[in-house]
């Protein structure tokens, strides 16, 4: 039975391999090493000169059998196929490094060689791997042991075979164990030449043994994308690579491994499996630009960083496939120096080395820098670097002449005094072109300012900040010095220029002091009192000239000036209530001027506060008031002083003449108001009562209030037309139809008056009617006749309405103010007008504002003659035919100038 079982086994494996052999097709020859990694293992961590550490076999699919080998790590060397130790060196753990050939077409392929030092070099083939603290358990599976079969005991990796990975076997319950066993990561170089499928690992289970096993993975790269990246082979649990990997692509893949056993499901806890895919160096570095560009200044020292270049590699980070290193491979121009700049290897900066950079000989210099992976000696790319050479402040402004002289007239601000011009060897336009001017002497109080031009970098413009004074100081020389608007790059000398500034004599205004004067006056200062000196001065002390006064604004006319002295009058009385007068005050400008050629006017300000007096005795504010006869409601009556509050209240009534019969009057509890009411029941009708109101300092007027009386009582006021009682309707009708027949009557006079003018015919131009005659008037002031009016008939009127006089209030026994006689000078004529319109004003016998006044006088005639003493030119075509048409009262002129009847009777 025994027996038969194992024939049986056989004949399986027998036919299993040989179905392999069938479906295996013989690769082809691929140049370059047998394996993508070469591993070396030694038992001594100190390996001294000459030690052999195995054989490094390489083809190129030809006959030939001698190669060229060099190793990045001058510790090791490759003699005759042999990789021995050139220099004594140290193994910590393990140390890795590349090995470079070359096939028969020149091109150079490289291989990873790890050389590991193992401290127990006679322990197991199936040795343990420790999971380290933290690494995840993989679907929580209790710890489990794998069983690794590698080549790592050979000496060289010419020979090592693929990984076999063991299903953990299963524990009995949950013993704790000293260590826990993970399943190692399968390592597999990226762009492997093949031949494909290309076998990575082996998957076994302990039951294959005596059960019949299939194996299968799943995941991605297997069952998910990529599909079919890795295969399995269901028999054999053989782990195939299908195609070349990428680590950039991808670095790591994942995925499980199952077994199962025929018939009867499951076999083992499915298996993760990590697939880590090692770099190799396929990718050359690539600059972040093509073309840097970069600027250099001409006066930088060696050292001078002035540009970074950066490349990136798209191998592994923090290995030697993406180690880049930077260098310069030339140059253009190589003056003055070969190496004028130098590049850091491993930052990329690009810095001066030599001195010489000039501008204006070579403005740009043109780099071709080189980056390569492999600390230099691997892949590489290339870029360019342009560096334009900058100007450098090493020249400084010079003036264009040592001294300059100008004038400007005193008292001008912000005004232009000279132009300042430099030249400078920078670049033009540039910051070290442009110049900055300041004034460093000369102009302690600050009265000059300098600016550079906005047109040209290279003027500097000198202007006025205060304004000059020709009598303080006559000239000014300043020191102005010239800067850039950068420093200078190397010591260089400031230029300074003198410039000497004439001021120029102007006649200046007399200046008033104080600017502003204050005095305190009564109200009633008599006229021609003083009020004040005001005198200003002439600050042209070298002119000598002499300062006379006038009145520049006087809008109440009130004052005088003393054109010699300045002593201001009073000119007309003067009023503290008047609407000119704010706060008391009274502003009037008085001006100063000099006997100059062009006289120069300064003004000073007179504020006059003006005390109050007496002089307005208080007025009652309500003049007609309305009232029932039967008990009425007191009436309250306002009562106002255009005085001040010293002058006013509390205030006293009085009632005068027959008002005292019938009313009653007293002042309210503030003494500011009347209580105006009836003492007896008075018919209905119109009344005047009189009232006499006193202020606080005895001063008193009567006021009239015109009381209107009507038939009613109490408080509400309901004013009734006087009708006789009993008989309405009756005298209604008769005043109606009285109206009518006046009416009737007055339409019959006027028809008949219509009838009587149509019969009389009345020429349409009477001889004696002057309405359409000319009057020559050809006074326009200054004439002789100007000289002879008589301002008497101003008041003619008056002479002519005797009739007329003041109702509003009782007349009083006030003296009547004095009225000023007509002055001999025709200049005071305004004056003189000016105050009798003041005092009539304030006469208490002249008739209101309101009053019908006649003003009948229109002269004594004119001296000129009649028109008729003007004679036609004769010697124009002019047409007057047109003034027939003009009508009745053109007809004398169109007789006149048009040929009519007067012609006729020459």
């Amino acid at each position: 039975m025994g027996t038969a079982r194992v024939a049986v086994w056989g004949l399986f494996i027998v036919v299993f391999q040989a179905s392999a052999a069938v479906s295996t097709k013989k690769p082809q020859c691929v140049a370059g090493f047998p394996s993508h990694k070469l591993i070396f293992q030694v038992a001594k961590k100190h390996l001294t000169v000459g030690t052999r550490l195995g054989k490094v076999a390489f083809s190129d699919c030809t006959a030939r059998r001698d190669f060229i080998f060099y190793s990045d790590d001058d510790h090791f060397t490759v003699t005759d196929g042999m990789l021995k130790v050139r220099r004594p060196t140290d193994i910590h753990r393990h140390r890795e490094f590349t090995i470079h050939s070359w096939n028969s077409q020149g091109f150079r392929i490289r291989v990873p060689v790890r050389v590991v030092h193992h401290k127990h070099p006679h322990e197991k083939r199936h040795h343990n791997v420790e999971r380290h603290h933290g690494e995840p358990r993989h679907h929580n599976h209790p710890p489990r042991h794998t069983k690794v079969h590698s080549a790592e005991h050979t000496k060289n990796a010419t020979d090592q075979q693929v990984p076999i990975l063991h299903f953990p076997k299963s524990g009995e319950g949950l013993r704790r164990r000293k260590r826990d066993w993970v399943i190692p990561d399968l390592s597999v170089p990226e762009n492997s030449r093949g031949p494909y499928p290309l076998k990575v690992a082996q998957i076994r289970s302990n039951e294959d043994k005596v059960k019949k096993i299939y194996y299968s993975i799943t995941g991605p790269g297997a069952s998910e994308e990529p599909v079919g990246l890795f295969t399995m082979d269901r028999v054999t649990g053989n782990l195939y690579l299908t195609q070349p990997l990428d680590r950039e692509v991808k670095a790591v893949y994942m995925f499980q491994a199952h077994a199962v056993q025929d018939g009867a499901g499951t076999a083992e806890t499915p298996m993760d499996i990590n697939v880590i895919v090692i770099d190799m160096n396929d990718n050359k570095p690539v600059f972040e630009q093509n073309t840097f560009m970069g600027e250099v200044a001409e006066a930088s020292p060696i050292g001078f960083e002035v540009i970074k270049i950066v490349a990136t590699d798209l191998d592994e980070p923090n290995n030697d496939n993406s180690d880049i290193r930077y260098r310069i491979l030339s140059q253009d121009p190589v003056m003055p120096a070969a190496l004028m700049f130098v590049v850091n290897p491993v930052t990329g900066a690009i810095r001066v080395n030599a001195h010489g950079l000039d501008r204006e000989k070579y403005p740009k210099y043109t780099l071709v820098v080189q980056a390569a992976d492999m600390k230099g000696e691997g892949l590489n790319g290339e870029a360019k670097v342009i560096l334009t050479v900058t100007d450098s402040n090493d020249n400084a402004p010079a003036f264009t002449q040592p001294s300059y002289e100008a004038s400007v007239e005193e008292n001008k601000i912000d005004c232009y005094v000279i132009k300042l011009s430099v030249t400078d060897g920078d670049e033009p336009l540039s910051p070290a072109w442009n110049a900055r001017f300041t004034i460093v002497a000369g102009d302690p109080g600050g009265l000059f300012t300098v600016k550079t031009a906005e047109s040209n970098k290279h003027e500097g413009i000198i202007s006025t900040a205060k304004a000059l004074d020709f009598e303080r100081s006559a000239k000014h020389t300043l020191l102005v010095a010239v800067e850039n608007e950068v420093a200078f790059a190397t010591p260089l000398l400031t230029a300074t220029a003198t410039v000497v500034v004439v001021v120029l004599d102007v006649n200046e205004a007399p200046i008033f002091n104080p600017i502003e004067k204050q005095v305190s006056k009564r109200e009633d200062l008599a006229v021609d009192s003083d009020v004040v000196q005001y005198t200003a001065s002439d600050p042209d002390t070298a002119r000598k000239q002499k300062v006379m006064y006038k009145i520049i604004q006087d809008r109440a006319g009130w004052l005088n000036v003393a054109k010699e002295t300045g002593l201001i009058k009073v000119k007309s009385s003067m009023d503290r209530e008047s609407v000119f007068v704010k706060d008391n005050k009274y502003t009037a400008l008085i001006g100063a001027y000099d006997n100059d050629d062009a006289p120069a006017t300064g003004t000073g300000t007179l504020i006059i506060q003006l005390e109050d007096v007496n002089d307005n005795a208080p007025t009652i504010e309500e003049r007609t008031i309305k009232l029932c006869h039967k008990d009425s409601a007191p009436q309250l009556l306002s009562v106002t002083d255009k005085d001040g509050p010293s002058f006013a209240a509390p205030y006293s009534v009085a009632l005068q003449g027959m008002s005292h019969t019938n009313w009653t009057a007293s002042m309210n509890e503030s003494k500011t108001g009347i209580l105006l009411n009836l003492a007896t029941v008075l018919d209905s009708g119109e009344y005047t009562v009189v009232l006499r109101v006193t202020d606080n300092q005895g001063l008193a007027q009567d006021s009239t209030v015109q009381a209107t009386v009507c038939d009613c009582s109490g408080q509400e006021v309901i004013c009734k037309g006087r009708v006789a009682g009993g008989t309405d309707l009756p005298v209604i009708l008769g005043i109606l139809g009285g109206i009518l027949l006046l009416l009737m009557l007055v339409l019959l006079l006027l028809l008949f008056a219509r009838r009587r003018r149509g019969e009389q015919k009345v020429p349409l131009l009477q001889d004696d009617d002057i309405r359409d005659n000319v009057y020559y008037y050809d006074e326009e002031g200054g004439g002789e006749d100007d000289q002879d009016y008589d301002l008497g008939v101003l008041h003619r009127g008056l002479d002519n309405r005797p009739e007329v006089f003041r109702n509003d209030v009782v007349p009083n026994f006030m003296p009547a103010p004095l009225y000023r006689p007509r002055p001999a000078n025709p200049e005071e004529i305004g004056n003189f007008i000016d105050d009798n319109l003041k005092a009539a004003d304030n006469d208490p016998t002249a008739p209101p504002y309101d009053s019908l006044l006649v003003f009948d006088y229109e002269g004594g005639g004119s001296d000129a003659g009649s028109l008729s003493s003007l004679n036609s030119s004769s010697s124009g075509d002019q047409d007057y035919n047109c003034l027939n048409e003009w009508g009745p009262r053109f007809k004398k002129l169109a007789d006149m100038y048009g040929g009519g009847e007067d012609d006729d009777m020459l």
